[in-house]
């Protein structure tokens, strides 16, 4: 019986790295990112409902949201950021259901990669919640030199969201990264192993 796993984190743990690795094990994953950009598309329904509630200002030149004008908004007006969660959850659950149906009746494990699971009160809709973790200090600086972001700013980002050490203890599963790519990987393939997601090689067993 294939299996429904949300897999989430928390920003800059990892989890774009570990949703590759376990899309190459043969899953099939269905991103909730992916589905939001798809939500707002150009020509769609959900691109004029923003325009209706964020005004014209909200479409760029070429017909598509404009993400900084409308990211201003919503950072600065908490009831904006509801409206258009409002607009934009409905539509994105919609597209992401129809992909895991799809993936399931297949007879594929499915991976929901939704970064704000927990946030969002969705660990109800999966069999089980893996969280790709690392400590609040490395994602701080990890958020410091990707996005190029003052310790000031990067702590905002990191303390928006429910923190990792919570979501570590609410998650049924949790994958290391805290160390190197190759650590990752590593832990990543010890609870594939552990699940009988995959075999042990025999190179594995004879080491």
């Amino acid at each position: 019986m294939p299996k429904v796993i949300g897999l989430t984190g928390g920003i800059a743990t990892g989890k774009s790295t570990v949703s590759k690795l376990l899309s190459a094990h043969g899953f099939k994953i269905v991103d909730a990112d992916i589905a939001s950009r798809q939500a707002v598309k150009k020509g769609s329904k959900g691109l004029e409902q923003v325009r209706a509630v964020f005004g014209d200002e909200a479409i760029d030149e070429n017909g598509e949201m404009d993400r900084e004008f409308v990211g201003e908004i919503v950072f600065n007006q908490p009831e904006k950021r509801i409206e258009l969660n409002n607009i934009i959850h409905p539509i994105v659950r919609e597209i992401m259901d129809i992909k895991k149906q799809q993936y399931l009746k297949e007879g594929h494990n499915v991976i929901m990669d939704i970064p704000l699971l927990f946030e969002n009160g969705l660990e109800d809709t999966v069999d089980e919640v893996w969280l790709v973790y690392t400590s609040e200090s490395i994602q701080i600086d990890r958020l410091m030199e990707r996005n190029d972001l003052s310790m000031e700013d990067a702590k905002a980002r990191v303390y928006s969201q429910i923190s990792i050490d919570k979501k570590r203890r609410m998650a049924d599963h949790v994958i290391d990264n805290r160390d190197t790519k190759l650590d990752l990987k590593q832990n990543l393939e010890k609870l594939l192993l552990e699940e009988g997601y995959i075999e042990q090689s025999l190179d594995d067993s004879t080491s």
